[in-house]
């Protein structure tokens, strides 16, 4: 979410950038050759005025009076000096096109394009104020012309034909800083969104993360007041009062379970106690009595593990750092006894490299997890196979891995394993509640730890408890 507002207001600053800097370069442009038409009307005016005592011809005729002679070769001159100074091509031309003076010489009007359309124009009496704008990439001249008018009449052009290399060289230049200048602002802007967005996105990352953890078990992440828009202030604030109360009820149906198991457990004791005696009383070959004892037992032993699934999810976490090498092989000495009555071999291997795989958790918590796997994996195993037992290490997690020799699940049982009380249909004859794994999964999540389930080849089952090897990582 934090990506897509970053690339909206990017791409609307970069927009308004543009809408201003494209404005504001045409207006540059302009600007920079306004001033050099200014300055070739001036020029212009100024030839028109040394060139209107000089206009008079006899009629039919192409000879000048006498007494133009020495202005006529002033205003030759003036147009070379200012040709050979500037390197802008300058005539006068009387209204047939032919030649009063120019220079350099023999410089003459085309018959076609801008420079005769401002010739043309000025014979009509009209001065070129506003030219086609010149661009950095197009190579031309600009064309300027001024009317030398007597008597009310037309009688004669100024023309200058300028180059316009150093024009395009201003407008090149202003453009370029122009564009350092939008590349500068825009940098500014995307440094002022990141923080902006950072800003706004922070009270949504923090909400996130939290939102995660409590989905993972950790009921007493809060989001702490930070920064941020007032509307998702008060989601923060609506955010931790909704957690509150989730945790009051989750707290209140866990306290239930654990007082009514607490509670059944004497009256059931008693019961028992009294079925035993009972039994003593019936005559020998009777079932009945053993049946219904099997079943408290059984009811006994679902009491049992709901109260230690209700210890579990309340459980504080006391983590530290653990060596689960050894807490595992402690674990699977004790369980050789189990395993040696069940037929059943137990295989314990840890690293390849011999080195301690060590881990951040709560030491009776993951020991009381691994006891509930092995105690599965122990049901499900027949006689004369292996239950296996591997601890390793995997980048910033630790694991340890129980391997049954069991019938195994299918995809739709691998989905649904460790829901609380769920057992195969396949295996419902087999001794237990169903609540194993739940416990298992409820002591390893308070210190960050993770259940994993997967298939054994050829048959079987793997679970694997993960737990992290920093502190860090499950820092909340």
């Amino acid at each position: 979410m934090r990506s897509r507002l970053l690339s909206l207001l990017i791409v609307l600053m970069a927009g308004v950038l543009l809408a201003l800097g494209f404005p504001l370069a045409a207006s540059q442009a302009a600007a920079q050759q306004q001033r050099v038409v200014v300055d070739r009307i001036d020029d212009t005016t100024r030839f028109a005025a040394l060139a209107q005592f000089v206009t008079a011809r006899d009629e039919g005729t192409d000879a000048l009076d006498p007494a133009d002679d020495e202005r006529l070769h002033a205003l030759h001159t003036e147009l070379a000096r200012y040709q050979q100074l500037y390197r802008i091509s300058v005539g006068v031309f009387y209204r047939d096109g032919t030649v009063m003076a120019a220079a350099p010489a023999g410089w003459r009007i085309p018959r076609a394009g801008e420079l005769y359309d401002s010739y043309y124009s000025a014979l009509l009496g009209r001065r070129a104020h506003n030219p086609r704008q010149v661009l950095p990439w197009q190579s031309r001249t600009l064309a300027i012309s001024s009317p030398i008018v007597r008597d009310g009449d037309v009688v004669a052009v100024v023309v200058t034909d300028s180059p316009t290399g150093a024009l395009r060289s201003r407008i090149l230049h202003g453009w370029l800083l122009l564009a350092a200048g939008e590349f500068a602002a825009m940098a500014i802007a995307v440094l002022l969104a990141v923080r902006l967005t950072g800003w706004v996105m922070l009270p949504v990352a923090t909400l996130d993360r939290v939102t995660h953890e409590i989905a993972t078990g950790r009921m007493k992440s809060r989001v702490e007041a930070a920064g941020g828009p007032p509307e998702l202030r008060r989601l923060v604030r609506s955010f931790n009062e909704m957690a509150d109360n989730v945790e009051a009820v989750l707290e209140q149906q866990r306290a239930f379970v654990a007082d009514a198991s607490h509670q059944l457990r004497n009256p059931l004791s008693a019961l028992l106690l009294r079925i035993e005696l009972l039994g003593l009383a019936l005559p020998d070959g009777n079932t009945e009595a053993e049946s219904v004892k099997e079943e408290g037992h059984r009811l006994a032993q679902v009491l049992d593990d709901l109260l230690g699934l209700a210890v579990a999810e309340s459980s504080g976490r006391h983590a530290g750092l653990t060596d689960i090498f050894e807490l595992t092989r402690v674990r699977t000495t004790a369980w050789r006894a189990v395993a040696d009555r069940a037929s059943v071999a137990m295989e314990f291997a840890g690293s390849p490299d011999g080195e301690a795989v060590l881990g951040w958790a709560d030491a009776v918590a993951l020991s009381s997890a691994l006891d509930a796997v092995l105690d599965n994996a122990f049901k499900f195993t027949p006689r004369g196979e292996a239950v296996g037992v591997r601890v390793w290490a995997d980048g910033d997690r630790a694991a340890i891995t129980v391997a049954d020799g069991g019938p195994g699940l299918n995809d739709d049982e691998l989905a649904r394993i460790g829901d609380r009380f769920w057992r195969s249909a396949r295996h419902q004859n087999v001794h237990g509640s169903g609540l194993g794994l739940s416990i298992a999964h409820a002591l390893l999540n308070q210190g960050g730890g993770t259940v994993a389930y997967g298939r054994r080849h050829p048959h079987g089952l793997e679970v694997t408890l993960t737990v992290p090897r920093a502190a860090e990582v499950t820092a909340g």
